[in-house]
């Protein structure tokens, strides 16, 4: 028995007068009394199928009566529509119905599986295997499983392996939380789900496969977002005997295929900027380069006027916005200052510069700066007629932050932001370590075994502070339109300078032996000079499709608790599990 000899999205004019099987779930039906219309969907598209009450009346009786999401299975003739839909690839045609089975009942679903859905969020997420119905869900589950395929074709093409990794891992105190797995048969002790397969492609490395790539699973047990999941999926590389620029190289024609061959865009070289750069011009080592904005820092030109918000600053530095100032009412520019004072931004206030067509300038800081020290602010952003200039204050590293989310939300305002438009940027030189001042210790900024440059490995060696904070890792990061998309890294591959490494980030040796004896083992039998990088594959899907959220990429996401609304996990275990784990669990 076939169930189909076509599927709901194939037929064509070219079809008519042919008797086809369809099969799949009934998206509408419509009753005009002699004439019953039901339009068939599967994930390939939708069919009209007509039944005529004056051909076949039980066969029409029988055809009021399905419900929406009822799975059938009719057989008919292709026929052309005298009122076709140029909206649906089959729109020409319609299946003249001669037998419908139903092949299972459906209860009415609790949301309507149509593109625009009414359901809200939990109530698709509960019902996921629903919600997966619709056509743009199926879409991006598509989307990715092609992506998948044509990434794998192009490495695969570069002469890298697929090599699988383990999940049940050793737990490492450095990153965001891991995921721990109690072990039954070993008393006391947990494996962790990996973040990352890190420290096994680098032994891979060792072990003489100079180029492996795998789109593995990655768990953090960390707080989510829109594009964030305890659970999310990587491209992840290694590479043997290659520098940085052969890293960069490799990956940025993978993106450029990635880009040409699933969404038909050409994108030219991609630049690149130093971390240090990107702050001082965007406040973000991850800029949106879709608009302008650039920052300007005005402190010479803007302290010692008697302005004291602006005197005890560290940094004073603004951004001008384009043509803006007939648009911009005072009503909006209050809002504007309102929003940057919410304290999710955390300023304190708002400095605007308004240059009006007639030649005149409105300031929030007019009492202190004359028209002359206020259009010499203008000089220093480029500003013409028609601009407005936004300016904050403060400590540096905090006002930067401010002053990139007022820059984004600017860019959101005035739609500068265009869909289709992809600026992609390589962001290098990172700092090595940062340094906290709440556990008074060094992190790595990338992961503990990160290279620094190589002209920064003897100024590794010493103890000074102050040089340890400006070492610089030759380290790399992707950023398309102000997302990262991946990062990597040139690799330690030397036991001396990864046991120096661990011990500025505040491993003594017998820790740093306990937890990657190992990896340090292994580079004591031939290291070659390797590195990497790893995208990640939910947020180039989205960031590749226009959209924010990473969860309608992935089949069963979780929502921002971590949790599985579908099965309803995490759950409780039953205390005979507990006990073979040599685990009890105490809630208050």
């Amino acid at each position: 028995m076939s169930y189909r000899t076509h599927h709901c999205g194939e037929l064509r004019l070219s079809d008519v007068g042919k008797e086809v099987k369809l099969s799949g779930w009934v998206q509408t039906g419509r009753d005009f009394g002699g004439l019953t219309f039901i339009d068939l969907r599967d994930r390939y598209g939708i069919t009209q199928l007509v039944f005529d009450m004056d051909d076949n009346a039980a066969l029409s009786e029988q055809a009021r009566k399905l419900g929406r999401e009822f799975v059938v299975s009719v057989e008919g003739l292709v026929r052309e529509r005298t009122n076709k839909n140029p909206n649906r690839p089959t729109g020409d045609i319609e299946i003249e119905v001669r037998n419908l089975n139903v092949l299972n009942p459906a209860k009415t679903p609790p949301f309507t599986i149509e593109d625009n859905s009414d359901g809200g969020e939990d109530l698709r997420m509960k019902y996921r295997y629903l919600d997966l119905r619709r056509t743009p869900v199926q879409r991006n589950i598509i989307f990715r499983s092609l992506l998948g395929l044509e990434t794998r074709k192009f490495l695969s093409g570069q002469n890298f392996l697929e090599i699988e990794t383990p999940f049940l891992i050793k737990s490492t105190p450095e990153g965001a939380r891991d995921f721990v797995v109690p072990s039954r048969m070993n008393p006391g002790q947990f494996y962790a789900l990996p973040q990352s397969p890190q420290t096994f492609k680098q032994i891979l490395m060792v072990a003489g496969f100079d180029r492996y790539f795998q789109i593995v699973k990655c768990f953090r047990d960390e707080d989510l977002r829109a594009d964030r999941q305890p659970e999310f999926t990587q491209i992840d590389c290694e590479m043997a005997f290659v520098t940085r620029e052969d890293i960069l190289n490799t990956f940025e024609a993978l993106t450029k295929y990635l880009f040409e061959s699933m969404i038909g865009v050409t994108l030219t070289d991609f630049p690149r900027m130093s971390y240090d750069d990107a702050l001082r011009r965007f406040g973000s080592d991850k800029p949106d380069l879709r608009f302008g904005m650039e920052f300007t820092e005005i402190n010479s030109l803007a302290q010692g006027k008697g302005f004291p918000v602006f005197d005890d600053a560290e940094l004073v530095v603004g951004i001008c916005a384009k043509g803006i100032a007939d648009q911009y009412s005072n009503k909006d520019l209050n809002e504007l200052t309102e929003w940057v004072k919410r304290p999710q931004i955390g300023a304190k206030g708002l400095v605007y510069v308004k240059f009006n067509g007639d030649g005149s300038i409105k300031s929030t800081v007019g009492k202190f700066f004359s028209d002359d020290e206020l259009r010499a602010w203008g000089q220093a952003m480029g500003a013409e007629t028609g601009d407005i200039l936004f300016a904050l204050s403060g400590e540096t590293e905090k006002t930067r932050k401010q002053l990139s989310e007022l820059r984004l939300e600017l860019g959101r305002r005035l739609g500068l932001m265009q869909p289709g438009d992809f600026k992609p940027l390589w962001v290098l030189d990172f700092p090595l370590l940062e340094w906290d001042e709440d556990s008074n210790r060094f992190f790595a900024m990338h992961h503990p075994f990160t290279s620094p440059k190589s002209d920064d490995i003897p100024r590794m060696m010493t103890d000074d502070f102050e040089t340890l904070k400006s070492l610089r890792a030759d380290a790399y990061d992707l950023v398309i339109n102000g997302t990262e998309i991946g990062g990597g890294s040139i690799r330690i591959h030397d036991r001396e300078l990864q046991s120096k490494n661990f011990k500025l980030l505040g491993f003594t040796p017998e820790q740093a032996e306990a937890q990657f004896g190992f990896l340090l083992g292994a580079f004591e039998f031939g290291a070659p000079p390797h590195g990497g990088i790893a995208f990640g594959f939910d947020r180039l899907c989205s960031v590749m499709n226009g959209q924010s959220s990473i969860r309608d990429f992935i089949a069963f996401p979780k929502n921002n608790m971590g949790r599985d609304m579908m099965i309803d996990a995490p759950s409780p275990v039953e205390e005979g599990q507990l006990q073979e784990l040599h685990l009890r669990v105490e809630l208050d």
